[in-house]
């Protein structure tokens, strides 16, 4: 008997069968969501379903396998210890199947409405069979009248928009229906470099028991040949853990998070971000808990604040968008009519392992279609093996997919700045750089990585809710980060990043000509020499066939290098 099941065996007391049973999503691992928070022991038994179907539709980093596994067999003793009455499903079947299969031996499940949409989908025959019941989904701190009333009538939505209803109608950080410290956001002034000091603090560790040490075994045996590395230390597993990483980010983190949060270094991956999404995307920390400690901490105002509007405003807004849009498979407006990525919808993934057999390895069930595949600017090209792990030669490039395979985490702005920007600038498909993101973050599921990198990252869906395509050359990522220091292209001589970025602009100029926010950079355009837009295509083409090819860019490399 193994570490988990022999655990389980001791936390399990004697008790009457309870009438009802609801069905726990691997994300809403909280008793204090829902109907666990006001029901006894005796009222509802859980059931807890863990499915090696969904590892095989794609290669999920193992840091993040391990995560959910951990935190879900955790959160099943948690329960039985405090004298629920537990169900805990394991094998290889989908979560319709194996739920079916319970619901036929305990009577019809409920269930609060999954906030992955892929989930949903296949679930609906449960619900459409009178099997499962879909309740409301406790774990969001907003409501869609938020949405509405911020979005109004238009075409557009914009979150800044959104972020100021939930504040004047919550109250939060605001004092006489006025915004503390006279505005909404301090977002200008949170946008410091970082040169070391003050000095980062070093993330926790933990000592992983033996039921995590059996899902580490788990996972390198059963998704051994899944991109990433496992380091168990670093998985906050049980409940101890999630308080101990809470915690430690509000004492450690959060006073100096404002100033720095988009700062990016190789000294500290983390600088000082909270690591706190996975486990509020887990509900191991829910957000209304968090939400209220951060409120109450003594630290400056515009660390709390920045990190209010990552929580309340982008995290929910996303949310939201997600659901209006059915993950942009309905789209507002005259967007019936976006191009569709037609690039395969593999994010790459035989490029990081030759050897490994062929994605997906099981076929999705009814109902699941991979994701939606808008490409406003019409980008389909491949994802290149370097967000595999493949050296590019671009030293920001680099050193960011190192610590994504390394731990399954980048902060926001590597996000956005490095791995999408990069990612746009090759004009790479939208869906494969969506689906890599997916796989590779121990944070990411569908609602969260869709808008982030369709929307925001790769501009795919437009101006639905962005103002501009968020494209930047080698002078961004110079001026936050040090990043360029060891790389062997000079930012403000010969990195091809700025002849991508004029390449870029100059190719979408079409798609572009009308936002207000591209004008200073179509002005800059028209004023750019013809020899100097030739060279930008010429550096295009060059940089994107040698990544393409899994090859290393150099100066020596680079068109016109001995000119």
């Amino acid at each position: 008997m193994g570490a988990f099941a022999l655990a389980m065996r001791r936390a399990t007391t004697a008790a009457p069968t309870p009438a009802r049973w609801l069905y726990v999503p691997y994300d809403q691992l909280s008793h204090e969501l829902g109907p666990l928070a006001r029901t006894t022991q005796d009222e509802l038994g859980v059931v807890l379903v863990e499915s090696s179907d969904r590892p095989s539709r794609r290669p999920y980093h193992k840091q993040k396998l391990a995560l959910v596994l951990a935190n879900t067999r955790h959160f099943a003793l948690e329960l039985a210890r405090r004298g629920r009455a537990v169900r805990h499903v394991a094998g290889p079947a989908p979560f319709v199947d194996a739920l079916r299969e319970v619901a036929g031996e305990l009577g019809a499940l409920e269930v609060m409405r999954p906030a992955e949409r892929e989930l949903r989908a296949e679930l609906a025959p449960l619900r459409a069979e009178g099997l499962l019941t879909e309740l409301p989904h406790e774990g969001w701190l907003t409501t869609d009248d938020d949405f509405t009333t911020s979005q109004g009538k238009k075409k557009t939505w914009r979150m800044d928009a959104f972020y100021r209803q939930v504040r004047q109608r919550t109250g939060i950080l605001m004092e006489e229906g006025k915004p503390l410290g006279g505005k909404y956001s301090f977002d200008a002034e949170n946008r410091k470099p970082w040169s070391g000091e003050p000095p980062a603090p070093e993330p926790p560790v933990f000592t992983p028991d033996e039921v995590t040490l059996e899902v580490g075994a788990l996972v390198e045996r059963a998704f051994g040949d899944h991109p990433g590395e496992l380091d168990l230390t670093r998985l906050p597993a049980t409940f101890e853990d999630a308080e101990r990483a809470w915690s430690w980010a509000l004492t450690e983190c959060l006073p100096t998070f404002g100033p720095y949060e988009d700062a990016m270094s190789t000294a500290s991956r983390t600088v000082f971000h909270t690591l706190t999404s996975p486990l509020i995307n887990l509900h191991r920390l829910t957000p209304e808990r968090v939400l209220k400690d951060a409120l109450e901490a003594d630290v400056p105002l515009a660390s709390k604040e920045g990190f209010v509007r990552q929580l309340i405003g982008w995290r929910e807004f996303m949310r939201h968008v997600h659901e209006r849009t059915d993950g942009f498979r309905s789209m507002p407006g005259a967007r019936e009519d976006v191009p569709v990525d037609r690039a395969p919808g593999d994010a790459g993934w035989s490029a990081w392992s030759a050897a490994s057999p062929a994605w997906p390895r099981s076929s999705p069930p009814e109902g699941v279609d991979g994701g939606a595949r808008p490409s406003t600017l019409g980008a389909d090209w491949p994802l290149p093996p370097a967000y595999w792990g493949a050296p590019s030669g671009l030293g920001c490039l680099d050193h960011v997919v190192e610590g994504v395979m390394e731990a399954g985490y980048a902060h926001h702005i590597e996000r956005l700045m490095v791995l999408a920007n990069i990612g746009a600038l090759l004009d790479v498909s939208p869906r494969g750089l969506t689906d890599w993101f997916w796989c590779a973050f121990v944070d990411a599921y569908d609602w969260v990585v869709e808008p982030n990198v369709l929307g925001m990252g790769t501009f795919g869906v437009g101006d639905l809710f962005t103002t501009k395509p968020y494209a930047a050359g080698s002078n961004y990522i110079n001026k936050m980060s040090d990043f360029c220091g060891d790389c062997a292209f000079d930012p403000r001589k010969n990195c091809p990043l700025s002849d991508l970025y004029w390449a870029f602009i100059a190719r979408h100029e079409p798609d572009v000509r009308g936002i207000f926010r591209m004008k200073m950079m179509l002005s800059n355009l028209d004023r750019r020499s013809d020899a100097k837009r030739l060279r930008d295509e010429v550096v295009f083409a060059w940089a994107r066939d040698a990544l393409g090819r899994g090859e290393v860019l150099t100066p020596e490399g680079l068109p016109g290098a001995d000119d």
